[in-house]
Order: structure tokens, then sequence, then C-alpha cells
């Protein structure tokens, strides 16, 4: 596969509601968005009014994206800057989650360059293409969705078992994944997004087979395709020891990224509550004192969350 796959799904051609939240999210940008992807469980349902669109919006650079130079700063400070923007059209109301992140630090995310699986897990996922700026614009992103995939595997099955069905192998890398993240996610969630994306996850695996940094295999066994490893004891030795790094990097970061989102995400405590809400199925309340003074009391807050069980 020399080219990432075009993705399934709505487009700004199709829906007019979803153009116009792309043309006013360009527009607080300053034009200066050269591509807009969507991943994530709307992708995947293919009802972009169910819960809140994943969008990814990918700028030139921070300074150009905000004019502003402490939106800039914690952008570049700490990526992504995380926000919610919704728009109306005929009576039809569409919400999303709008991640934003600069081309150089894309890139970047998804390669090798970067240690944390933030970004190349996520986007070793199945992804659209909503709106590209032009074809070299549209080229940098497909190959970086290539890189994450790639980088995703050679990280991820030194971990693993040297042996098995590609669909097991992406679940469990999966899950390595979510480990490195406060998440919500339920158990099996990683084996029920495999089984809606199993073509995309074989073809990523077949593409890249032969540029892995160890010997690695594919065949087809019993209508299923499988793969073998090989590499020595000292690779999967530091495979199993990044990951235990990653899980401990990861869980300070995202909990850095949960207090930066208290200065840059307007009502980011009510959207920490909708998605714990809706990924645990119990309901959040946040204290008042917790909105009042949230660097103060939210450390109690978050670890009754964690004993209940919300988030691992």
């Amino acid at each position: 596969m020399n080219e990432y796959p075009d993705i399934a799904g709505p487009s700004v051609d199709s829906d007019p509601v979803l153009a116009q939240l792309l043309e006013q999210l360009r527009a607080r940008h300053n034009d200066a968005i050269c591509c807009t992807l969507l991943y994530g469980s709307c992708l995947r349902s293919g009802d972009i009014y169910d819960g809140l669109l994943d969008l990814y919006l990918i700028c030139d650079n921070y300074r150009a994206a905000y004019g502003n130079s402490f939106m800039a700063g914690a952008n570049w400070l700490l990526p992504p800057n995380v926000f919610y923007a919704e728009t109306t059209l005929e009576g039809r109301t569409l919400r999303s989650k709008v991640t934003m992140i600069s081309l150089r630090d894309f890139q970047r995310g998804c390669s090798k360059a970067w240690f944390q699986s933030y970004l190349w897990g996520r986007f070793s996922q199945p992804t659209r293409l909503l709106y590209c700026r032009d074809q070299q614009a549209r080229r940098d992103v497909k190959n970086a969705l290539l890189r994450a995939a790639r980088t995703f595997l050679d990280n991820a099955a030194p971990a693993l078992p040297d042996s098995g069905s590609v669909c097991t192998l992406w679940e469990q890398a999966l899950n390595l994944s979510y480990a490195t993240e406060l998440r919500t996610e339920r158990d099996g969630r990683a084996a029920e997004l495999v089984a809606a994306a199993r073509d995309f996850y074989c073809a990523m695996t077949r593409a890249h087979a032969d540029s892995l940094s160890f010997d690695f295999a594919v065949h087809d066994a019993d209508g299923e395709l499988h793969y073998r490893s090989q590499m020595n004891t000292m690779r999967r030795r530091w495979g199993a020891w990044s990951w235990a790094l990653r899980r401990g990097q990861g869980k300070v970061l995202s909990i850095l990224r949960l207090i930066k989102a208290l200065f840059t995400f307007e009502g980011g405590l009510d959207y920490i509550a909708w998605k714990l809400e809706r990924h645990s199925g119990e309901e959040i309340h946040i204290p008042d004192k917790v909105r009042r003074a949230p660097l103060i009391y939210m450390w109690g807050y978050y670890w009754d969350l964690y004993r209940r069980g919300i988030f691992k």
C-alpha cells in the first residue's frame, strides 16, 4: 500500500451543516488550517449527529492559527489544545470536540520521534480526511497517517506474543495504548474497534509487514490473517519496559492536559463530565467547589472518580 486508503464517511459536499462547521473553524483560525480529520465513534457509526464529532484541525503553525500568544504557547508547550464547537443550520445542530495541532507536531507525533503513543496510537485507527487545502497538505497528512500505523506496530509487537491472529494483535496493541492515558474505555472496547474495521487493520498490517525493524510476516489461515514476529530477547524486554515507561509518563501528561484544559477549553469541566458519563454509564456531578476553584479541589474529585472505577 503506497497511499493511505480513503475511509468512507460523511463529506462536506453531502452535509451542509458539516460544511458550515468546518468553514467557521477555518475562519476562526485565520485560514491557517491546512487539513481537518475525523475519527472516532461518529465516523464508525456514520451518524455525525450522535454525540460529539472528534475533529482534528492541522494548522500551519500555532501563532498563525491563534494570533494569541497564550493559546499558541499552550498548544506548543503541551500539544494538542482541545475545545468545543457547534453550529446550527435549518434546525440541525452539529456538536464537536475539536483538537488543534500543527502539521509539524502531527508528523512528529505519528512517527518514532514521539515516545508517547498519544498520536500514533490514535491515528493508527481509521481516519477520514474531511478537508485539505491543497494536494501537498493531503500528501503530507496521508503519509503521516501511514507512518502512524507502522510506528504503532513497531512499538507494540515486541511487547506482545510472537504469533497469533492480526485482529488479536491490534486489540492487544490498542489496550497497551489505552493504558497510557486516563481513559474511561470499558473492557472489550478495543475488540469492538478492531471488529468494526477488520479489513482496515489487516490492510495496514500487510502494508507494513516488510518495513518493520524486526522480522515480521503475515499469512492467511482458516479464513483469518495471522502474523509471526521474530526478534532477540533484549528487543522484547525493551518492548515491555518501554510500555511501562509510557504508562507512567502518559498518566502524568494526561493530568497536565486536564489542568491546561481548565484555562484553554471553555466549558472544559462540563465536557469532561459528559465524556465520563458517556463511556462509564454513570451520572457525573461536578461539585460547586470544584467549579469555583478547580486547581485546589479537582485533585480529590478525580481521586474519588478513580476509586469508583470511572476511569483507569
